[in-house]
C-alpha cells in the first residue's frame, strides 16, 4: 500500500462548510492539510458535506472511497473523540437509521444470524492471520503482557479464576466464537463445555481443532437453550443482544445457572443510555449491533442476580486493536486480489477508529461477575 501523502490540498467548493470543519477540527488540534500525523488530508470535494449530512457514516465512506488520509487514523480519532467534536454536529440524513435502531427489535431470532455472515463468516484463514494462535476475537489483558499472546493467554485465564472454575464443572459459553476460553478451561481447569455461535464457520474451525476435549459447539441462538451449568460465560456477544433483548439474555442465562452458580459477562460499553448504534459500524461491520450501557445492564440483571464484581479495563482494547492492525497489514498481501483496496480501507477504518475511541474512553470493556444467589461471605476480586 502506498504511504506517500497526497500533494494536493482539495478545498470543498462550500467554504462555509469548509470553514466551520476547519474551525471545528482546530478544537481538537487536528489541522486540514497539515503535515502532523494526526492531521487531515482531503484528496476530493464533498468530504465535510458528507460529515455534516451523515456523520461517521458518509465520513467513513469517503475514507473508504479514498476521499481523505490521516497517517495514524488512532490518534487522529483519539483527538477527535477527546475534544467531543462530533457531539458538536447533528446529521441531517440518518434520521430513519435513528429511528429504525430505536423503536425496532434488529436483534430478533432471525436477524441475529446475519452478523455471523456477513462478519464472523468472513473466512477463518482472514481471522487466523490477523488474530493470536487461539482465534481470541476479544480485548486481550495486558496487565503483565508484552505482546498479543500473552495478552490473550492473560484474559482467558483471568475469566477462568473470576468464575472459580473447577473439575468436572459444567461450562456454558455464549457466543463461543472459535472456542479459545471452552479450550483453554477444559485444557487448565478440567471442565467440559458447551459452546453456542451464529458463525458456520466457527463451529466448523472449533470442531475440528479440539476432538480431543469434552467440547460441544453447537451452531444456535441462545434463546434455544434450555439445560443447567455450573458456570456461564458470554465474552464479546452481548453487543449483539440489543437493549430490547437484555432481559431475556438475562433470563436465559438465569434458568441455565444452577444455584450458587456464577456469570461471567464481558462487553463493550458505551457511556450513554440514550444514544444510537454508529451508523457505519451498523452498515459494514456489526450489522445490527447495539453497545449496551452500564444502566442498561444493571435493569436487565434486576432480581435475577447479585452483582458481585465489575472490572472495566476498556484501555486494554486500544493495544489490543493496534495488535490486530499490525498482524491484517502484515498480512494483507495474501487477501488483497481477493478482497480488494475498498476493503482494505474499510478494516483499517474499524480497527484503527475503535482503537482512537477506546483510547478516548468513549466506550468502555466491562467483565461482570453475576452470581445466581450471591456469593456466600462475599466474592474475592480477582485480577
Amino acid at each position: 500500500m502506498s504511504t506517500e501523502k497526497s500533494s494536493v490540498a482539495f478545498f470543498d467548493p462550500d467554504k462555509k462548510t469548509h470553514q466551520f470543519a476547519a474551525d471545528l477540527l482546530a478544537k481538537a488540534d487536528i489541522k486540514i492539510g497539515g503535515s502532523r500525523p494526526w492531521d487531515i488530508r482531503f484528496n476530493a470535494h464533498g468530504v465535510p458535506e458528507a460529515a455534516m449530512a451523515q456523520g461517521n457514516l458518509g465520513f467513513g465512506e469517503a475514507y473508504m472511497n479514498g476521499a481523505w488520509e490521516v497517517d495514524e487514523l488512532d490518534e487522529f480519532f483519539y483527538k477527535l473523540l477527546s475534544g467531543k467534536i462530533p457531539d458538536q454536529i447533528k446529521p441531517t440524513k440518518i434520521l430513519p437509521h435513528i429511528l429504525k435502531t430505536k423503536y425496532l427489535n434488529r436483534q430478533t431470532e432471525k436477524r441475529a444470524w446475519e452478523v455471523g455472515k456477513s462478519h464472523y463468516d468472513l473466512g477463518n484463514r482472514f481471522y487466523g492471520a490477523m488474530l493470536d494462535s487461539r482465534m481470541t476475537y476479544t480485548c486481550g489483558y495486558w496487565k503483565d503482557a508484552s505482546n498479543l499472546e500473552e495478552a490473550q493467554l492473560a484474559k482467558l485465564d483471568l475469566i477462568c479464576r473470576k468464575l472459580q472454575l473447577q473439575p468436572g464443572m459444567r461450562l456454558l459459553d455464549i457466543g463461543c466464537g472459535w472456542g479459545s476460553l471452552m479450550a483453554y478451561a477444559a485444557e487448565h481447569y478440567g471442565v467440559e463445555a458447551v459452546g453456542m455461535t451464529i458463525s458456520k464457520e466457527q463451529v466448523e474451525w472449533a470442531t475440528a481443532k479440539y476432538p480431543h476435549l469434552k467440547l460441544d459447539f453447537r451452531l444456535t441462538d441462545y434463546r434455544e437453550i434450555d439445560e443447567k451449568f455450573d458456570r456461564i460465560v458470554s465474552v464479546g456477544m452481548f453487543e449483539h443482544v440489543g437493549s430490547k433483548n437484555h432481559r431475556t439474555f438475562m433470563e436465559v442465562a438465569h434458568r441455565c445457572l444452577n444455584p450458587g452458580g456464577l456469570f461471567l459477562l464481558h462487553t463493550i460499553g458505551r457511556n450513554l443510555r440514550n444514544s444510537y448504534p454508529d451508523p457505519w459500524i451498523d452498515k459494514y461491520i456489526f450489522p445490527n449491533g447495539e453497545l449496551p450501557s452500564l444502566g442498561q445492564i444493571g435493569d436487565a440483571v434486576d432480581e435475577l442476580f447479585v452483582v458481585e464484581d465489575l472490572h472495566n479495563f476498556g484501555a486494554d482494547y486500544d493495544k489490543t486493536l493496534l495488535a490486530w492492525c499490525r498482524n491484517f497489514e502484515a498480512a494483507w498481501p495474501e487477501f488483497q486480489a481477493e478482497l480488494g483496496e475498498r476493503f482494505y480501507r474499510m478494516w483499517r477504518y474499524y480497527l484503527l477508529s475503535c482503537a482512537g475511541a477506546f483510547r478516548a474512553r468513549n466506550i468502555q470493556l466491562w467483565q461482570w461477575v453475576l452470581a445466581k444467589d450471591g456469593v456466600k461471605g462475599g466474592y474475592t476480586r480477582v485480577t
